[in-house]
């Protein structure tokens, strides 16, 4: 005979699962905040603690050094969530890239570009800045680099196939292109140091990867000022 469900177990099991979430959600929180302000190097484990209100035994048993904080951080802030899909591998980012008309298709990827970054960019920009002093940094900023620019190269290459990549252009070139203009570096000149708001930001890189990729200037201009 089967054996009858524990529905106690279960429940129990349930609201543990859903508090660990909350602390790691408050723990993400801290360190997002502490990276950013204070850098890699700068940012001490027991701070984060304190930040979280959670014990240092408690986010040492979650996240045993530094570079496992930073890694699961940094990699729930790029997707948004806690699912163990990587971007480049997520329905929307194909959906992307299976879009048959061009224009549309690289305003999908700059919509995602902008979410992305204004969710993560300055937490990548922490990886750029310490991956000089920090193997694991430089390990992360190299990873994070490769598959970003195996986003952009998928996209350019499916845009070349179609025939849709502006005369002259190869694929590679187009997804050099795509890796410069919208990086988080570029990201963080224009958002950070001038100041431009999000949309400011998003129509000004759809109307220039545009024109640049498939030679079109039919996407509305961005505005003279961003703020």
């Amino acid at each position: 005979m089967p054996e009858p469900v524990n529905h106690k177990r279960s429940y129990r099991s349930a609201k543990r699962a859903e508090a660990a979430a909350t602390t790691r959600a408050r723990i993400r929180e801290a360190a997002a905040r502490l990276f950013t302000e204070n850098g890699y190097t700068g940012t001490r484990m027991k701070e984060v603690a304190a930040l979280a209100g959670v014990g240092e035994r408690t986010l040492y048993d979650a996240f045993p050094t530094k570079a496992a904080l930073f890694g699961h951080t940094l990699g729930v802030t790029l997707a948004g969530d806690e699912e163990p899909v990587a971007v480049p591998e997520r329905p929307e980012t194909l959906a992307i890239r299976d879009e048959p008309d061009p224009e549309r298709a690289i305003g999908r990827a700059v919509d995602q570009m902008t979410d992305l970054l204004e969710r993560a960019g300055d937490l990548i920009m922490v990886t750029v800045e310490a991956a000089g002093a920090d193997p694991d940094m430089r390990a992360s900023a190299d990873a994070g680099a490769e598959a970003t620019y195996g986003v952009h190269l998928a996209l350019a290459t499916a845009l070349e196939e179609r025939g849709a990549l502006r005369p002259g252009l190869d694929a590679r070139t187009a997804a050099d292109t795509l890796f410069a203009l919208a990086s988080p570096h570029m990201h963080q000149l224009l958002r950070r140091h001038r100041g431009w708001t999000p949309d400011h930001y998003r129509v000004w890189l759809r109307r220039v990867l545009v024109a640049e990729l498939l030679g079109s200037h039919r996407v509305v201009p961005c505005q003279s000022s961003g703020t």
